[in-house]
């Protein structure tokens, strides 16, 4: 639950602080970390640039603001499943399908950029689709939104997919 104080003092809503439940901030900070963590492994050089893409790519800009809305989305999942839980194996499962998947997530970048093995992360990637399945599966019983709020990353991630699997058509062999 999250409250809004107004400082009497100011009186205007400026001055208003939110009093977030501790799991929303730690959630919210593991989303950001993963986020930046990826970020950082998503080098795009000289390597990246030369490779044959598809006509169908989206523009290099577009996929930050993808990856932000996809983290913002999957934080709000993973609050609303947490908040829902009753029992301490619920809060288990919780974090263990959320953190597998974030590391599952950062472990593609660094597969396909910083160690530019598109072939090797197009075997990730697979991976990757069935944690966000599991995620709508096994917590759809805790809290029925989270499987909405995650829709837009399982489509993204098969778009990816799709990309990562033309770019190795497209490019290989490699290494």
């Amino acid at each position: 639950m999250m409250l809004v104080n107004v400082n009497p003092d100011q009186g205007n809503l400026l001055a208003a602080k939110i009093d977030l439940p501790r799991s929303t901030i730690v959630i919210a900070g593991l989303a950001v970390l993963f986020l930046i963590l990826g970020g950082l492994a998503t080098p795009l050089g000289p390597w990246y640039y030369a490779l044959n893409q598809p006509s169908w790519k989206p523009p290099d800009f577009l996929f930050g603001p993808v990856w932000t809305t996809i983290f913002a989305l999957t934080g709000y999942a993973a609050v609303k499943c947490w908040n829902a839980s009753e029992t301490k194996r619920e809060r288990q499962l919780i974090a263990g399908l959320f953190i597998a998947n974030g590391v599952l997530n950062f472990l593609w970048s660094v597969l396909f950029f910083t160690l530019q093995r598109p072939d090797w992360a197009l075997i990730e990637v697979g991976f990757l689709w069935a944690s966000i399945v599991a995620i709508g599966v096994f917590l759809r019983p805790i809290a029925p939104v989270v499987v909405p709020a995650l829709a837009p990353y399982l489509l993204w991630v098969s778009f990816a997919a799709a990309l990562n699997a033309s770019v190795v058509q497209l490019n290989a062999p490699f290494g």
